[in-house]
């Protein structure tokens, strides 16, 4: 690898003239519950956009830290490069970790601007990005009156890459915040060791970012639903994919620290899940939503540790110009009786998506010559036979 820094910014075509992604958990015939969308990704929710810059320089050699870049930042827009604020609910399985405004969705209802994701040193300054492309783009709606004031409460999660990533080097600036929402679109969405996820681990394998969809049956509404994850989180004697005790079967390929191996001892990594629908949906239906991601995170095998942060936010794209200040507004919302199958479509989107990021992993060296192996995809693929699951 050069050591010249460079800087990925993921422009991601339409699906008509997209390379077919690759290394997908189904592409190794591993089976899942649902019917996916399209794209089998968030952004087969209309409407949804997503924008990744990755960061990747310096080499990973025993005793350097300094310089060693792996992280960046990953955007995802509810209603692309406009402002109508959604509505949202928000959920913390564990709170070791930060999503910044969600006190304000929790009392407010309402989504205002993009969801960002990040490593956890670069929280401040990927919110204080938001504001000011916010500002740059007119992407507010002032207070009444004349004065053209406006407030923002940006939406940034965060998990660790300080494993790989010369976290406390500070390398993600305001201006890879701006291009990841910039460059976001609909489209295909990388998955892996990109965007926010450079730098992210997952049951001790290399994970990042990952995403899948459902499509509702047409019974109950046919509705799409997508999840995208930063999986960060996890050991490996715990993974379970479709069933299959997979940490169990591969014991080695372990994280190496320089030339020593490396296992965690503890759950200590976190996960960011965002969910978007298009069903019409209230906040508090979707905090429910929001809270059924921890049932598709327990499918691959989490208990949620205590040093782990696990939390969720889900909006939904329907009702636009929810947000008007003035005026009565009238809301279209489901019943609660008709949400459970939009329940079992987020635990199922959401144990996709997290094999997902297990699968398009490649393995990657970072600080201190640390080593985080991809998942073998030939033993994967043998172990679903072996358990009949393929």
């Amino acid at each position: 690898m050069s050591l010249l820094r460079f800087c990925t910014i993921m422009r991601f075509m339409s699906q008509s003239t997209a390379a077919k992604p690759a290394d997908r958990a189904r592409d190794l015939g591993i089976p899942f519950s649902g019917t996916p969308g399209p794209l089998n990704a968030i952004t087969d929710v209309a409407g949804v956009t997503v924008g990744q810059v990755t960061l990747v320089e310096g080499e990973g050699a025993t005793g350097v830290v300094a310089g060693v870049v792996r992280t960046g930042v990953t955007a995802i827009l509810p209603r692309g490069k406009s402002y109508d604020p959604v509505f949202a609910g928000w959920h913390s399985l564990n709170g070791n970790g930060e999503m910044t405004g969600t006190t304000w969705i929790e009392e407010g209802g309402l989504l205002e601007g993009p969801v960002m994701i990040t490593n956890t040193h670069s929280v401040g300054v990927v919110r204080d990005a938001v504001i000011a492309w916010q500002v740059r783009h007119q992407l507010y709606e002032a207070l009444p009156g004349d004065s053209g004031v406006f407030w923002s409460l940006p939406v940034v999660a965060e998990t660790y890459d300080g494993w790989l990533n010369d976290i406390n080097g500070f390398h993600v600036k305001a201006e890879h915040a701006f291009a990841a929402l910039d460059n976001a679109s609909s489209g295909p969405v990388a998955e892996g060791g990109v965007g926010g996820g450079t730098g992210m681990m997952c049951h001790e394998f290399k994970g990042g970012i990952g995403t899948s969809s459902r499509r509702i049956d047409e019974a109950f509404g046919g509705y799409t639903l997508g999840v995208l994850v930063q999986a960060n989180y996890g050991l490996r004697d715990t993974l379970t994919i479709a069933g299959v005790p997979v940490g169990q079967e591969i014991t080695d390929l372990m994280p190496t620290e320089g030339a020593s191996k490396g296992p965690l001892d503890d759950d200590t990594g976190s996960i960011i899940a965002v969910v978007a629908t298009d069903a019409p949906l209230l906040p508090h239906q979707l905090k429910r939503i929001a809270q059924r991601v921890t049932m598709g995170l327990a499918r691959v095998g989490s208990y949620a540790g205590n040093s782990s942060g696990d939390i969720f936010i889900a909006f939904s794209t329907a009702n636009p110009g929810a947000a008007q200040r003035v005026g009565e507004k009238q809301a279209c919302f489901l019943p609660n009786d008709s949400l459970s199958p939009l329940f079992r479509a987020t635990v199922e989107a959401t144990e996709e998506a997290i094999v997902n990021a297990l699968v398009a992993g490649a393995t990657t060296t970072g600080i201190n010559g640390n080593t985080v192996h991809g998942i073998p995809h030939d033993r994967l693929r043998a172990l679903m036979k072996k358990y009949l699951r393929a």
